[in-house]
């Protein structure tokens, strides 16, 4: 996974998290600016999933955008 695209890009991809990840605000997504270490714990935190989950969900999400 080349998370470098998604960093890269985040103006464009940050409306797919958040069509992901609707609790996510858009201040969030502003700090996270595409840092998936950032995104990791913000997704944490606004759902109350473990890190390992979260990984799995953001690999699955990437991995069907097509990218």
């Amino acid at each position: 996974m080349d998370w470098n695209r998604v960093e890269g890009n985040w103006k464009q991809v940050k409306g797919k998290v958040k069509e992901k990840w609707g609790k996510l605000t858009d201040d969030d997504l502003d700090r996270i600016a595409g840092k998936r270490d950032q995104l990791e714990g913000k997704i944490q935190e606004r759902y109350g999933l473990e890190k390992d989950r979260v990984r799995r969900d953001i690999d699955d999400w990437y991995s069907m955008q097509g990218w």
